[in-house]
């Protein structure tokens, strides 16, 4: 053969391995979704080689396990790379490698670098590894194995890797913003779906409706019922805007505001169907301009009016019963005094005496009502001042009955509650308040010749109060309505009835950290209100403040200030928080950027962490886990999403509690004190000897870790989970039964924080979770360790 021929045959070679990388190359361009992306970047790069064996590793976001892809391998091959004893030290290897690397006998590279033998699930013998990097950052690596046939790799195929992983790079950099992308405007739709503010966007040049969210939908279904389409219900509605003009939706809406892009800023309109259906509404309407300038699409907010309406109408019927309520006494008081005074009447002594007494009666019924109206104020503006105190639950119940059998009460009342009750952190005079405002609602829809009954019984941390009546019931649907302001079971009850006494219950048990509540089996079948107290034991360590208005607790004088390090990116938030803390006798430490969190910590360990759920360029769920690995402090989220999914997924984190915002200085007190009484959980029962197992050694006497003889750093809550397991050496100990014994007999979170802790322990301790040599695993029910030796 010719140098010709070989020139001509070396071109055609490179033209037929460019061809191969640009197929290649296009190939992986014309998929986004992220997993078929990474397979078809290893799948070409063995092409591209003719390599018998490929892998991929890619790695995850903060907190992911990295992706790791195979081609050419059957699936027990593959399971078998990834469960390999030296699979891990293996691919950290390599993944740390900056530049290519390409050896023809792999055994003997590791033997030259003083690794271990390597047994791969797969024969490698010559290897080619090249590092996927975008902008300078390590994204992941390309593994090849065996060339051509299973021979040596060469320079050009090294060559031609590399040109492909710079290609893969951006490739995997696109879609994951793709992905992003794709999840943000997930989230978005999600938003807009859930909002309370109905969304309509129509096409500004044909009129045609093209999204509208839930609340929109439930808007037309009650306006219009009978319409089989939001078309059909947008055409039979009629609006009538604040300057009188009224005009169908289409006529009025879809060509004069779309048509000139007319801007409608918070505008009250009346929207009227068939049927005499008429709902008020606030409108905001804004364009949205195309490239060229014009009106492209045109996005409609309607806010239903309804429900202030409602609370404008209770408010003016609660202040018309208020004028009544005062009225009424003051004019028994008016006719009292001015014959008192009359020099006319001549009044026998039980005449006066008569009219004294109406006057004391009217007076305290006005006294009453004042009272009620300033609680109630207090309330609202955090500012109701409760002095808890430990206290015999049992006295309250007791004192609260006799006033109301006292008072005229006509129901019998009966006391059910165990001699045993611990006692509660309670103020008394407040706790009294509201088991006498809860015996008179349940006197008011109860027959008189019924029977109330007060219970009580411990509840984990907390004591239960329960005040039962065989009255009317409450429907399912008034049930979480009933302790707002000026709410009633029915809109006739006015006879003794403000409006204000189960709101008022509701604010003073905040107060206290507890929560109330009602049940009903329904109409005719009665009512439960329950409420819950802190129950009052060692570990109490808060005292009242006295007269202090801000109606929060202080740490005992004596004692060292409480810590509390509060992260949020609002720095009205933040100045809030340290205003209501300061006051209350704790020590404040405040700080906007997360990356702050991990050196405040290290260099005042707070007692607890307040933190805020979305934060600049940081998640909170990540930060809690950063707090966890180094605190054992309690951390309570303080968040304006108030979902239930993501409060589940807080506490399944090992939040301590969810405050949504906004909140009062009396809840964030109430909820703070609550988590630091429950911080400590019991110290276990332990071995008086160190435990030995192998190279471990846990000192229990000086509180010290070592392996082989090396210190074991260990944070409170591994050291704590530690000293558990291996206290019980010998026993299998359940994931619910290590999380109340570490984090408290009232901890949440399931097992997820157990296996979180374990994990972190094995690292420490370099114990291996597929070979372990002091931490066993019982699948899907705990952990166990060995007998000590000796």
């Amino acid at each position: 053969m010719t140098r010709d021929d070989e020139r001509d045959d070396a071109m055609a070679a490179l033209r037929n391995r460019l061809s191969r990388l640009s197929a290649a190359s296009l190939r992986i361009n014309e998929n986004l979704d992220f997993d078929d992306l990474l397979q078809g970047v290893v799948d070409g790069a063995r092409a591209l080689t003719g390599a018998r064996y490929g892998a991929l590793t890619v790695f995850g976001d903060a907190g992911e396990l990295p992706h790791f892809l195979v081609s050419g391998m059957t699936p027990r091959e593959h399971q078998g790379m990834w469960d390999m004893p030296e699979g891990r030290r293996f691919f950290e290897y390599l993944s740390g490698l900056e530049t290519p690397l390409r050896v023809d006998d792999f055994g003997a590279h590791l033997g030259f670098l003083g690794m271990p033998d390597f047994r791969p699930a797969v024969p490698v013998t010559s290897l080619l590894v090249a590092p996927i990097r975008h902008r300078g950052i390590a994204t992941g690596s390309i593994y090849l194995s065996g060339g051509e046939e299973g021979g040596e790799f060469t320079q050009e195929d090294e060559d031609f890797v590399v040109m492909f992983a710079a290609q893969a790079a951006l490739v995997i950099a696109n879609a994951r913003r793709y992905g992003e992308a794709l999840r943000a405007r997930a989230d978005m739709e999600t938003l807009v779906d859930t909002s309370p503010v109905a969304v309509l966007v129509f096409d500004a040049r044909t009129g045609e409706l093209k999204s509208l969210n839930r609340e929109a939908k439930r808007i037309a279904g009650e306006m219009v019922p009978a319409a089989e389409s939001i078309e059909e219900a947008l055409g039979a509605a009629r609006i009538r805007r604040a300057d009188g003009r009224e005009a169908g939706v289409a006529e009025m809406l879809l060509e004069r505001e779309m048509s000139l892009g007319e801007r409608v800023r918070v505008e009250e309109i009346v929207i009227e169907a068939p049927g005499d259906r008429r709902l008020t509404a606030l409108v905001n309407a804004t364009p949205i301009h195309s490239a060229d300038g014009g009106v492209e699409t045109y996005v409609i907010t309607l806010q239903d009016l309804t429900p202030l309406e409602e609370m404008e109408r209770l408010r003016a019927e609660f202040l018309g019963m208020v004028s009544h309520e005062l009225r009424t006494p003051l004019s028994s008081v008016k006719g009292s005094v001015a014959n008192l005074l009359d020099p006319r009447a001549s009044l026998d002594p039980a005449e006066a005496a008569q009219f004294h007494r109406i006057i004391d009666a009217q007076t305290d019924r006005m006294r009453d009502l004042i009272g009620d109206l300033l609680d109630m104020a207090h309330i609202q503006t955090g500012s109701l001042s409760v002095a808890p105190v430990p206290t015999a639950l049992a006295a309250l119940v007791d004192e609260a009955r006799s006033a109301y059998l006292s008072g005229g009460g006509r129901q019998d009342v009966r006391i059910e509650a165990p001699p045993d009750l611990p006692m509660v952190m309670a103020d008394g005079r407040r706790v009294v308040q509201v088991i006498g405002n809860l015996l008179s609602n349940a006197s008011r829809h109860a027959p008189a010749s019924s029977v109330i009954r007060i219970g009580a019984e411990p509840e984990g941390l907390h004591v239960r109060v329960t005040v039962t009546d065989q009255g009317r019931g409450i429907p399912a649907d008034r049930l979480p309505r009933l302790f707002r302001k000026f709410s009633r079971l029915d809109a006739g009850d006015h006879e003794g009835d403000t409006g204000l006494g189960l709101a008022i219950c509701k604010g003073i048990v905040e107060a206290h950290g507890g929560r109330i509540w009602a049940e009903s089996d329904g109409p005719g079948l009665g009512a439960r209100f329950s409420f819950t107290l802190p129950a009052a034991g060692e570990a109490e360590t808060f005292a009242p403040r006295g007269t202090g208005s801000s109606g929060v607790r202080s740490w005992r004088g004596g004692a060292a200030r409480p810590r509390v390090l509060a992260v949020d990116d609002d720095p009205q938030t933040l100045r809030y928080v340290r205003d209501v803390l300061t006051k209350a006798g704790y020590t404040v430490t405040v700080t906007a950027d997360p990356d702050e969190v991990a050196r405040l910590l290290a260099e005042e360990p707070p007692h607890l962490v307040l933190l805020d759920l979305m934060l600049p360029g940081a998640n909170g769920m990540e930060l809690l886990e950063v707090i966890q690995a180094v605190s054992a402090a309690p951390v309570i989220f303080l968040s304006a999403y108030g979902q239930d999914q993501v409060i589940a997924r807080a506490f399944e984190s090992g939040a301590a509690d969810y405050i949504v915002k906004p909140f009062s200085p009396t809840e964030l007190a109430a909820r703070i004190q609550a988590a630091l009484r429950k911080q400590d959980p019991p110290e276990p029962e332990l071995p008086g000897d160190p435990y030995v197992s192998g190279d471990l050694t846990i000192d229990y006497a000086r509180r010290r870790v070592t392996v082989a003889g090396e210190p074991v750093d260990l944070t409170l809550l591994e050291y704590r989970l530690l000293t558990e397991l291996s206290a019980n050496a010998g026993r299998l100990m359940a994931h619910g039964q290590l999380r109340r014994r570490v984090w408290g007999p009232d901890a949440s979170g399931g097992s997820g924080p157990v296996r979180t802790y374990v994990k972190r322990l094995r690292r420490k301790l370099g114990d291996d979770a597929d070979n372990p040599a002091y931490i066993f695993t019982k699948r899907r029910v705990g952990y166990w360790m060995e007998q000590g030796e000796g």
